[in-house]
């Protein structure tokens, strides 16, 4: 998953990492300090460089925190934040090689004043980054077996589809009728229509949004059948007045 992004940056073995070796987390991490991020002095990384140190833990966790990472206890989260921390670090020092002006003059947009409005809802005043909500949403996907990804908000996320498609009042309901179906299980990646673009990871990208823009068009004619019946619900069952009719001339 790292390997586009170090390749990027200019890694001479950005095919070789594994994510969860830690030699190689150490090395990648040792080599973005020295080459992109540079927080450190040269004389100051010492201690970050030997990466074979049993103490090497507790100088990553200083690190961390000098750098103010965001993610703590999982390594593949912190490797793809640092990465990430890297290029963003990599654009600012040369963003007019990655740009492309248009025309002469930036228009400046003129600053719009929003009104400070104090919400009511008590969601609004919450920390989602607090430990306690994070390990909070973990226990919640943990309970619900869904994956947990190296960001929280991105686990809330998956865990809300799936209480609001799977555990809605209709599917509770409904959770009797459900027949068992027995066979070899399926992946998402084997049932949909295969790609070929001459690499695995576009052809998996490919796929996936294939599955969502299949997705939409399942709740568009979901939609559109409802509407369909509350129509017929109408024009098959009108009310008339009898009253109104005559009979003979």
């Amino acid at each position: 998953m790292f390997e586009r992004k170090l390749k990027a940056l200019g890694y001479m073995e950005w095919d070789k990492v594994n994510g969860n070796n830690t030699q190689h987390f150490r090395k990648v991490i040792l080599w973005l300090e020295d080459q992109k991020i540079r927080h450190y002095k040269i004389e100051d990384r010492k201690q970050l460089r030997n990466i074979t140190s049993p103490e090497w833990p507790n100088v990553f966790e200083k690190y961390c925190n000098d750098v103010k990472c965001p993610i703590t206890k999982n390594e593949a989260g912190q490797l793809e934040w640092f990465i990430g921390y890297a290029i963003w670090l990599e654009f600012g020092d040369d963003c007019k090689k990655y740009q492309q002006i248009v025309g002469s003059k930036a228009k400046v947009k003129n600053e719009v004043k929003i009104p400070n409005i104090k919400s009511t809802n008590p969601l609004d005043n919450l920390d989602f980054d607090n430990d306690a909500f994070t390990t909070g949403v973990n226990s919640i996907a943990k309970l619900l077996k869904v994956p947990k990804h190296s960001d929280h908000l991105v686990t809330l996320q998956a865990c809300s589809k799936l209480v609001c498609n799977k555990l809605n009042a209709d599917a509770i309901k409904q959770s009797n009728n459900v027949v068992s179906v027995k066979g070899k299980p399926l992946t998402a990646m084997t049932i949909v229509p295969s790609f070929n673009m001459g690499d695995i990871m576009l052809d998996n990208a490919a796929k996936g949004l294939s599955l969502l823009y299949i997705q939409d068009l399942r709740n568009l004619q979901t939609k559109i059948n409802e509407t369909i019946v509350a129509v017929q619900n109408i024009t098959a069952n009108p009310k008339t007045d009898t009253k109104l009719g005559k009979v003979g001339k």
